[in-house]
């Protein structure tokens, strides 16, 4: 992919009210599945959309005992509960930071730009004024503080209508809906406004639908949700990195059967030469490599030793398509013919 909404946002390139209809339908509509799994996504900003990233993501947690992580999403686009340091929170601070990313599609600039967390606080109060003592009965003691000596604000909510021409009543109603009453991806999407988002998208965009020689055949839910929802069970068997990369890897060798496209790995992207440099993993936690395991018949004990020290601790993944010709090579010596398994990478 090579843009992300953030790129969009600052380009001179003209949005359109339907831009944006268009837009937020689309990420509403993946929060509404997302959210429908159980998952909190807890990082949507302009830069992570249209290029995924899940690094933040975690499940929801039911239990408000339990404490969560308050290191999370981007200041501009983080939810004041969490400003304020609260220690649990629900699925609604996405709805939170899809509402300033809905902002900033109609204005062109970040609503909530702030230097700091507590200007970050202070900016929002501005626009919904004094929170109640009851909403910020999770808050921390010196977030209350701060908003309690603080002047008592009354809401500002009309200057959204300021944002552009493109902030009319429908849009800053939804808006305010997202922002203040925090509503929920699903009824987000009801709201008229995303009307004609859904049948732009529905009509042109999406993979469910389809066109025939008699027209367009529209999918029966334009917006599903997933059952049941995502089981991180196996999370808890995990005790060590060892672990994780045995897993890993039989993934990939499943994913790998059949007709399927094998794993690439582009050596000379920044990504991989960043991979492969890493200290994290040591020789003695990784797993036998798959490609010598797969080569092991054809190999002899001397230059099946000699290739495993050969192999860097982060490269076993890619070893295939990086050592083609070499180990190409290798074998052809070896058996004095050119080996099949070698042909195929």
């Amino acid at each position: 992919m090579q843009s992300d909404l953030h790129k969009i946002i600052v380009s001179p390139q003209p949005l359109s009210s339907d831009h944006a209809k268009v837009f937020l339908y689309q990420i509403l509509r993946g929060l509404k599945y997302l959210h429908s799994a159980g998952i909190l996504h807890r990082d949507i900003k302009p830069g992570n959309l249209l290029i995924c990233d899940f690094g933040l993501a975690r499940v929801e947690e039911s239990d408000e005992s339990r404490h969560m992580t308050q290191e999370v999403v981007t200041q501009y686009y983080r939810a004041p509960e969490i400003l304020m340091g609260s220690r649990h929170y629900s699925n609604s601070i996405d709805i939170w930071s899809v509402g300033c990313i809905f902002a900033e599609l109609l204005g062109r600039r970040i609503l909530f730009q702030a230097q700091s967390p507590i200007q970050q606080l202070d900016l929002i109060t501005d626009l919904l004024g004094t929170p109640s003592m009851e909403a910020m009965r999770t808050a921390c003691e010196g977030a209350r503080t701060h908003i309690v000596r603080g002047p008592h604000k009354q809401p500002s909510l009309p200057v959204l209508y300021t944002l552009s021409g493109q902030a009319t009543h429908e849009a800053v109603h939804l808006l305010c809906r997202m922002l203040s009453k925090r509503i929920s991806a699903k009824d987000a999407l009801a709201h008229p406004y995303l009307d004609e988002g859904r049948l732009r998208y529905h009509t042109c965009m999406c993979k469910c639908c389809y066109t025939t020689s008699t027209g367009r055949v529209y999918t029966s839910d334009f917006e599903p949700v997933t059952n049941p929802k995502f089981d991180d069970d196996f999370e808890k068997n995990l005790s060590s990195v060892r672990q994780v990369k045995e897993i890993i890897h039989q993934f990939i060798l499943e994913q790998q059967k059949g007709s399927r496209v094998p794993l690439c790995i582009n050596p000379q992207s920044a990504a991989f030469k960043s991979f492969i440099s890493s200290t994290v993993a040591q020789p003695s936690e990784m797993p036998p490599s798959p490609l010598l395991l797969l080569l092991r018949p054809h190999l002899s004990n001397t230059l099946l030793d000699r290739e495993q020290e050969r192999l860097s601790p982060s490269s076993i993944v890619c070893v295939a398509f990086h050592w083609r010709a070499g180990l190409a090579g290798l074998l052809k010596n070896e058996t004095n013919e050119e080996n099949p398994l070698i042909t195929a990478l």
